[in-house]
């Protein structure tokens, strides 16, 4: 039963081809709203019969153009699935105030200033976690300038320059939604593959470093995130609110792996080691004092979220869909078994397991 039961919204989804769109527009079409689709038709995922699509080259990111054939649509609540910045957020509220009633907005975990201190790019100490809506945001604007293209512009690309932009218009009031590591059926970082490969090719251990095992990034299944946007379409109090979005308990990444292990029944041991231990490939620049861990409970209290598919159940159909579908391209580099099995000999007869620490810590 749904805040709007007695009133269908009319929502137009910029983008919704992807990873996550798919299942927002499954759930929003379930809820009894009507679903627009704006994206470029280079390709067309699975979607439910009733879903309508506008079709334009100007959907390519960042979208920054809107045809009249959408603008002339009057709407409830447009969905931005891609800001990557401060241009596009322009864009899109100049097209769609006066047409739409809100907006809402997807951002991400990388505003906060815990992000950038883990990166080395910002100073002063480790914030406290798990981070709240409230935690400081980076006071150093585009993180990733400098680094290679990805599917935005590393130059332009800041999503606290999105946020602002968003925001600042009272007739288009925003939701802001701060995803976190989102992992699935499409997922196409292939984000739980390393550890899958090494588990399939029967190794008998799989190494972290140490401080890595004991670091903690918030994750949240594609169909759960998609759940958490759907809830802040479908509810007018969440105008104007930001909501981080995760699962409720972050485990520590060796905790993470086990489940993995766990639930494809391997047997093998998560041994951790010193950074100066392991070969170079499996160690990463990063402040692992600073834990990445969002506090989710303003969006469970607010607006009733809760995860539609349980942690067990999302391993199982992340699992069986990145064995159907390993990556294009694999890096035997990162795969060098013979230099993982000198690591584990210098260490000695025995070896470390990752400890299971009883609570949850700051980071």
């Amino acid at each position: 039963m749904t805040t709007n039961q007695l009133r269908q919204l009319r929502v137009v989804l910029v983008g919704g081809t992807g990873f996550i769109g798919p299942h927002l527009a499954a759930q929003l079409l379930r809820m009894g709203h009507r679903v627009i689709v704006y994206h470029r038709g280079d390709h067309e995922p699975a979607l439910p019969y009733g879903i309508e699509h506008v079709h334009s080259p100007l959907a390519a990111r960042p979208v920054t153009r809107f045809p009249s054939e959408l603008t002339s649509l009057a709407c409830d609540v447009v969905v931005a699935m891609h800001l990557v910045g401060e241009e596009d957020a322009r864009s899109l509220a100049d097209a769609f105030r006066g047409i739409a009633r809100r907006v809402v907005a997807l951002s991400s975990g990388d505003v906060y200033h815990a992000y950038g201190f883990l990166r080395g790019t910002e100073e002063g100490a480790p914030e406290p976690t798990p981070l709240t809506e409230e935690s400081p945001l980076r006071s150093k604007l585009y993180p990733y300038r400098g680094g290679a293209a990805g599917p935005f512009d590393p130059e332009t690309y800041d999503k606290i320059l999105a946020e602002r932009e968003i925001a600042r218009h009272p007739d288009l009031p925003a939701t802001i939604l701060r995803l976190p590591v989102v992992f699935g059926p499409g997922d196409y970082m292939h984000r739980f593959f390393p550890t899958l490969k090494r588990i399939d090719d029967k190794r008998p251990a799989i190494l972290l470093e140490e401080r890595l095992a004991a670091w903690r990034w918030t994750h949240g299944y594609v169909e759960n995130v998609a759940h958490a946007i759907a809830l802040a379409v479908d509810r007018e109090k969440s105008a104007g609110r930001i909501y981080n979005v995760g699962e409720a308990r972050t485990p520590l990444v060796a905790d993470r792996m086990r489940q993995i292990a766990a639930a494809t029944g391997w047997r093998g041991r998560v041994i951790t080691l010193p950074a100066a231990d392991l070969p170079p490939y499996l160690v990463m620049p990063l402040r692992f004092e600073q834990s990445l861990e969002y506090e989710t409970t303003r969006l469970r209290r607010e607006l009733g979220y809760e995860e539609p598919v349980s942690e067990e159940e999302a391993l199982h159909r992340t699992i069986a869909w990145e064995r159907a579908n390993p990556p294009a391209q694999i890096d035997p580099a990162q795969f060098d078994y013979a230099a993982e099995d000198l690591a584990i000999e210098k260490r000695g007869a025995e070896p470390h397991s990752a400890p299971s620490p009883a609570g949850r810590g700051s980071g």
